[in-house]
């Protein structure tokens, strides 16, 4: 583990009085557009860091991220949970209220060139849109953040809060080099922290109306690996049983196995919210999604056309590998299946596990898991979400906020965990239809949506942070 501090003496500081206030005063009123305009490049240099996990070398965003950082006159800390796993983390001090933490992570999942456009390294700029990979998830978050966090420090207004700036590595794979591993070993840098931005929602153009989604809550995801064992033997005598039929059995049950459908109230309020916008097929059962749940033949035109929004309803379970022989002639001892659960937050994992073993109901597999989190929701009855609210209100006519829950998962969950208000909030606004290429083929995003994107951040950071924000 290596931690380091780099320490500045901001700009304003080694002036006279009267000549760093007045500097100030200047910056603040044209500076938030100055930072604007800069997300585009700072984005394009971001992206052509590889950063692609495994393995992550995240220690190559934290020296550029570090560099803007001491540049600005702005103190920061580094850490390596293993060797090229960096994090990084700068804190602008204010008042007594709960502290902010803006969070993205810097690794990216691989990207194979030979099915882009463009090189994914490169950060081209092309028909208006900014191409790489993590242009979205989340190296563009981050930028605004950034920009953001520097016009706030560049203002020189007075906070009534911390504002931490963090960094992480290995969201990814887990968050367990990354968020996880700070929340373990620096729990220091969580004290009096109430509030935390993260990826997890955006907005969309829908039927002309700016819809944003602020994630509060998501699935649980639990990470399973199936292991069957059996007799060995020679591929030419088969024997009634083998880890290799067993494990296929087990695949068979579960694949055919419908969980129940169950609406919880975050889920309920979300279809509530966005039912105005569905066909008409769909609409009257999402006001009506208690009763929806009943009606074989919606729930099967959803599943044909929202497989999402049916997973938002119920816990899943994908078979995502299968392993056996590593020889055609052999019969295996052993062989597995690893299974992707998402389970509903209210759901207990101990009694899924209980369920998924009468459903395998074979006592020669054993269920080992790989990976779980604990559930939380974030409530938005809180400071934060009535400021990000405001923010958008003033920057989109007839906008409308949506609470939502995500099928996927960030790490929010850890945060949660502390008892800290997470929310996934992303100040772009798509068009309709808009590709965005989200851990598939040519990633990108618009130049327009980089700099609206801090603009937006910065007046949120600005109302919920500054003396008379709000």
């Amino acid at each position: 583990m290596r931690i380091k501090q780099y320490h500045t003496t901001p700009w304003h500081r080694r002036l006279p009085l009267w000549a760093g206030m007045a500097l100030l005063a200047l910056a603040a009123s044209a500076g938030a557009d100055n930072f604007a305009d800069q997300a585009p490049q700072r984005l394009q240099e971001y992206l052509q860091i590889n950063t692609m996990n495994p393995p992550g070398n995240e220690v190559r965003g934290v020296a550029y991220l570090g560099a803007i950082l001491r540049e600005a006159g702005i103190d920061y800390e580094t850490a390596e949970s293993a060797p090229g796993r960096g994090n990084i983390w700068a804190r602008l001090p204010g008042g007594d209220l709960p502290a902010l933490v803006l969070l993205h992570h810097i690794d990216v999942v691989p990207a194979d060139a030979a099915y882009w456009k463009v090189n994914p390294l490169s950060g081209a700029i092309q028909d208006g849109y900014i191409w790489g990979r993590g242009a979205i998830d989340t190296k563009g978050l981050g930028i605004t953040q950034l920009q953001a966090f520097l016009a706030l420090h560049a203002s020189g207004k007075p906070l009534t809060r911390d504002v931490i700036f963090m960094a992480t590595a290995d969201e990814e794979a887990g968050g367990f080099f990354g968020a996880g591993w700070l929340v373990q070993h620096r729990p220091e840098i969580f004290e009096n922290v109430g509030f935390l931005v993260n990826e997890g929602g955006t907005g969309r153009i829908t039927d002309g109306k700016p819809v944003y989604r602020v994630e509060v809550t998501q699935k649980v995801p639990l990470w399973l690996r199936l292991t069957a064992t059996d007799t060995p033997g020679h591929g030419s005598s088969p024997r009634p049983t083998s880890s290799v039929t067993r494990i296929l059995r087990a695949g068979h049950r579960i694949a055919d196995t419908s969980f129940p459908y169950r609406v919880i109230p975050a889920v309920r309020d979300l279809f509530s919210s966005i039912a105005e916008f569905e066909e008409d097929e769909f609409k009257v059962g999402f006001e009506q999604i208690d009763e929806a749940v009943k009606d074989v033949s919606f729930m099967t035109s959803l599943h044909l056309k929202q497989p999402g929004s049916v997973s938002l309803l119920h816990n899943t379970c994908s078979i995502t590998t299968m392993t056996g022989s590593s020889k055609i002639n052999v019969v295996p001892p052993t062989a597995s299946i690893e299974l992707d659960c998402r389970l509903l937050p209210d759901q207990s994992p101990q009694a899924f596990l209980a369920e998924l073993t009468q459903i395998i109901s074979d006592e020669h597999i054993e269920i080992e898991q790989i990976m779980g989190f604990s559930p939380a929701v974030s409530s938005t009855s809180t400071p934060l979400f009535e400021s990000i609210t405001r923010t958008l209100t003033l920057h989109y006519e007839n906008m409308k906020l949506v609470p939502s829950v995500s099928t996927g998962f960030t790490d929010s969950h850890f945060f949660r965990d502390l008892g800290i208000v997470s929310y996934g909030f992303s100040p772009f606004l798509y068009q309709p239809n808009e590709k965005t290429g989200v851990h598939g083929n040519n990633e990108r995003v618009s130049v327009e949506n980089m700099i609206n994107g801090t603009r937006v951040m910065t007046d949120f950071l600005t109302d919920f942070t500054t003396v008379g924000g709000h």
